[in-house]
């Protein structure tokens, strides 16, 4: 059961406010409790910590349309919309429809400014999250704890493990820093108020987020032992994972023998492939043995603009008006794919493969088939449209909601790290090829209803292939355009997708377009912060 959620919910309307000023920016929420009210209390703790989880769902505390962020909306601010926006829709596997809204149009054609408000998004709402991190781990010091009474040795504890998880949460934070921008302002808890922060780079930044991961993960509960919507080991070691993966893009330093480890490491915490591919991106995905950590999402009590939001209701098509299907109401045919992407599964290999949910317009109507190109973006009946995520549990009930998802957004999950080990393996690193290729065909054998049609030889296991799986796999998941960027096919010419630099058949990008533009607010906020180069 989601319950988390249901703590988070009050807490954001306790905004703290001098941690937002410690940022530049400002919250928008009236009722701003005092330090001294909210940390008056165990509960009061356990409210705070909950809030700082809650930023990564939550835009403000009136409903969807609030943003606790004065002069940010609550659109372009929701961490996991920002997230598969920046992750996915500069790539070669979405298209948004409706071009008018706010920035959409600059990041799917590649011409982003520093001046685009989902930009603006991600970065605010993203070092909100650290700012949310550090007022927590300044007033749950053991100093403060004895001056406000508490002292029990069982709450103590409890608080304790609280800061652990705090650190991974910031850690967290910057890392998408670090990847998406490049550089950002550092802020610690030992920090003081209203502080300008001074720029870290990409190497700064990495070695504070696998020293900080490294020093609380033996203290983090053991894999699959939390409760649910709180993370534990594998969530720490599943960043370091990603960071020594990426480590030759953001430090130019091959770290592929520590990638395996974390991810032997991972794989031993006790988690399975889910035997459906598709449950795990349904509304009772919180049961899923294959999630490392979602974000919860919640149609009754956490109402937002988030991803699973907007997946479920973009993918209803225009023609096909699925939305019962998937226990929504849609948005009449937001989203789409593009051509690269569905060639992915081109071949009889993939005929019955359970990721294809590619569809191709209305069965049994010849005048409503859709063409694979997309010649005007605005035209919602081109391009073919997908069927990944539902609103609807494994059992086939509705969400409690026609509008807002109940599905919680799959992070990171089991498969993302079968993959990573035979990425990591076929880079030089001291993992086994038999032991790649068992994992990558047990993702195929899932595929194809533990047939071994889709079954793979070890000749045809090479980073070419890889980069294809990984978008078969983890399409939609908010991992593409780093994928893409490490496997060098993001910018340059070398793979041009359709809108790929403004053109309907793509076109090569600079390559400075590897890091996103600091944010024209953000770079005003904080004058040790530069632009990055290009912009």
């Amino acid at each position: 059961m989601k319950k988390y959620i249901l703590l988070t919910i009050i807490v954001l309307s306790a905004v703290f406010q001098s941690c937002t000023d410690d940022l530049n920016v400002v919250s928008e929420d009236d009722d701003v409790l005092s330090e001294d009210v909210l940390f008056s209390t165990p509960e009061g703790y356990k409210k705070a910590f909950a809030g700082v989880y809650g930023n990564l769902t939550l835009t403000g505390v009136l409903g969807p349309d609030n943003s606790s962020l004065e002069g940010v909306d609550a659109g372009t601010s929701q961490f996991t919309r920002c997230l598969l926006y920046l992750q996915e829709l500069t790539t070669d596997e979405l298209i948004w429809s409706y071009e008018n809204d706010g920035g959409t149009a600059e990041l799917q054609r590649n011409i982003w400014t520093p001046a685009n408000p989902v930009i603006l998004g991600m970065f605010s709402r993203t070092m909100v999250s650290v700012s949310y991190a550090n007022e927590f781990l300044r007033q749950s010091t053991p100093e403060k704890l004895s001056s406000r009474g508490i002292n029990d040795a069982a709450t103590l504890a409890n608080i304790e493990l609280y800061r652990k998880e705090v650190r991974v949460l910031r850690a967290y934070a910057y890392y998408n820093m670090m990847d998406l921008f490049g550089k950002a302002p550092m802020y610690t808890e030992n920090d003081p108020i209203n502080f300008a922060g001074p720029e870290y780079n990409r190497k700064q930044l990495f070695t504070f987020i696998e020293s900080e991961l490294k020093a609380v993960l033996p203290d983090l509960k053991a894999a699959r032992t939390n409760e649910y919507g709180r993370l534990d080991q594998s969530m720490a070691r599943m960043i370091l994972a990603k960071l020594y993966l990426n480590a030759q893009v953001y430090i130019q330093e091959n770290r592929f023998d520590d990638c395996i480890t974390m991810c032997n490491e991972v794989i031993a915490g006790g988690y399975t492939l889910k035997p459906k591919y598709l449950d795990n991106f349904k509304a009772d995905n919180d049961t899923s043995e294959e999630i490392i950590f979602a974000i919860q999402s919640d149609g009754s009590v956490s109402q937002n603009w988030g991803a699973t939001t907007v997946l479920t209701n973009g993918q209803i098509g225009a023609w096909e008006n699925n939305g019962a299907d998937f226990g929504i109401g849609g948005w009449t045919g937001a989203l789409r794919i593009r051509k690269e992407f569905v060639q992915k599964f081109d071949g009889t290999k993939f005929s019955q493969d359970t990721r294809n949910t590619i569809g191709k317009g209305v069965q049994g109507d010849p005048s409503k088939q859709r063409t694979i190109d997309i010649a005007d973006i605005g035209v919602k009946t081109q391009g073919y449209i997908l069927s990944k995520f539902s609103n609807k549990t494994s059992t086939g009930v509705n969400g409690v909601s026609s509008t807002y998802a109940d599905t919680d957004f799959p992070l990171f999950r089991l498969a993302d790290v079968y993959l990573m080990y035979a990425e990591a393996t076929l880079r030089g690193g001291n993992g086994t090829t038999a032991q790649a290729l068992d994992y990558v065909n047990a993702l195929r054998r899932r595929a194809n209803s533990n047939s071994n049609v889709g079954n793979i030889l070890s000749s045809e296991l090479t980073l070419d292939f890889l980069i294809d799986e990984r978008a078969r796999e983890l399409h939609w998941e908010a991992h593409r355009r780093q994928d893409l960027i490490r496997f060098g096919k993001f910018t340059g010419g070398s793979y041009n997708w359709s809108w790929k630099g403004n053109s309907s058949k793509g076109i090569a990008i600079p390559s400075h377009m590897n890091v996103f533009p600091i944010p024209e607010g953000s770079l005003g906020a904080n004058r040790n912060l530069t632009q990055n180069t290009g912009y």
